[in-house]
């Protein structure tokens, strides 16, 4: 399968893996034939990547770690806890919500155990959902994140599901910040930032009460944007002052917040949110936590068309547990721009020299289309 930009694709082309609509629910099937209709409204949902059907490479197949059964609970669960939270914020009174502990309680046992189930594979939530709801898919991203590396950190199952309510957890203060500013299309104003990092102290304040939520937990809410250096909020405290649960966790949220789309701005592609985030080493976040994280995030997705320094193009066939950043190539097209009738693959761990000097694109002709094999440009 190709792993392709949404505007490179083509009517005619069919669908790779299935794509999701906020609730869980598969929106468009594996094996649908895309119009342009299709991919116009795709677009329109926010969805840049899609995978992509193609002869030559139909064996390469991303294998999901977490069960589109384990999502969709995820996702119901924290779309319906948020929205209670914002129905009572506008009640009088106190307000309680004790059931939040026990209902996740569930969720993080089957996201434990499906991690468990996959444990040393790489991590790749190129999930296709539509970002209506950016809140909802970003907590369950974040809670997937933060149990593996919890996992491989070797954590205790208590202590995974510590980290993993915090995780999933981490922005329910953010229910009680303005509509208005959290889709705000523009840049925040002074006032309007403000307002917006209170949802750390109102996260905390929802859950620290709470009977069956950690008290670890509701910290992870508070102190997600406090940074090593000191520069984060709401207290700027530094270091060892950040308990160890909050600085994964900030780390991965800011990971899954430059790779997914936002209002205002397109995402980032996974090894270029590695970089900005290997650009904060030392000061925003601990550097052997982002090093255990490169080792198991798929910097360059399963399929994703690159263009090596040689002039070849190809596409990311195998990843390298060992090396991220060095995977194995598939070449479809050799440096002076003619279709290979017989692929073949470079690993890059061993041929050092080659490198992945850029992404590429993928632009396919009717007659290409009609024999599975398109050109890279």
């Amino acid at each position: 399968m190709l792993f392709m930009p949404i505007n490179m694709c083509q009517p005619g082309m069919r669908l790779a893996k299935n794509i999701y609509n906020d609730d869980g629910m598969v929106l468009l099937a594996v094996n649908v034939e895309l119009t342009q209709r299709l991919l116009d409204r795709l677009f329109s949902y926010g969805i840049d990547y899609i995978y992509i059907e193609d002869a030559r490479t139909n064996d390469i197949i991303q294998q999901d770690v977490i069960q589109d059964e384990t999502r969709s609970r995820a996702v119901t669960e924290i779309r319906n806890t948020f929205k209670k939270v914002m129905e009572d914020s506008n009640k009088r009174g106190a307000v309680n919500y004790y059931d939040i502990g026990r209902n996740f309680r569930d969720v993080m046992k089957m996201i434990i155990d499906d991690l468990s189930a996959h444990d040393g594979a790489m991590v790749m939530l190129n999930n296709m959902n539509v970002k209506d709801n950016y809140l909802f898919q970003h907590s369950v991203n974040v809670s997937i994140y933060a149990i593996m590396l919890g996992i491989s950190y070797g954590y205790s199952r208590d202590k995974l599901e510590t980290l993993g309510l915090g995780a999933l957890l981490h922005d329910i203060g953010k229910t009680k910040v303005p509509l208005g500013i959290l889709r705000k299309p523009s840049q925040l104003t002074p006032d309007e930032f403000k307002e917006m990092k209170n949802h750390t102290t109102y996260g905390f304040n929802l859950l620290k009460d709470e009977p069956n939520i950690p008290l670890l937990s509701a910290h992870c809410a508070l102190q997600h944007h406090e940074r090593i250096n000191g520069s984060g909020y709401p207290r700027g405290i530094q270091g060892g002052e950040i308990n160890e649960f909050a600085r994964w966790i900030g780390l991965v949220d800011s990971y899954d917040a430059m790779t997914t789309t936002r209002v205002y701005r397109r995402p980032l592609l996974p090894h270029e949110a590695m970089e900005q985030l290997f650009a904060g080493s030392g000061t925003m976040y601990d550097q052997s936590q982002i090093a255990l994280f490169r080792d198991k995030i798929a910097i360059y997705p399963l399929g994703i068309t690159v263009r090596l320094n040689t002039g070849e193009y190809g596409l990311v066939s195998k990843l390298n547990m060992s090396v991220p950043h060095r995977p194995t190539i598939r070449v479809l097209q050799d440096e002076a721009g003619t279709v290979l009738k017989e692929p073949y693959e470079i690993d890059l761990s061993s041929k050092l020299s080659i490198l992945i000097s850029e992404i590429g694109e993928i632009k396919v002709s009717e007659s290409e289309l009609d024999s599975s094999m398109p050109t890279l440009l």
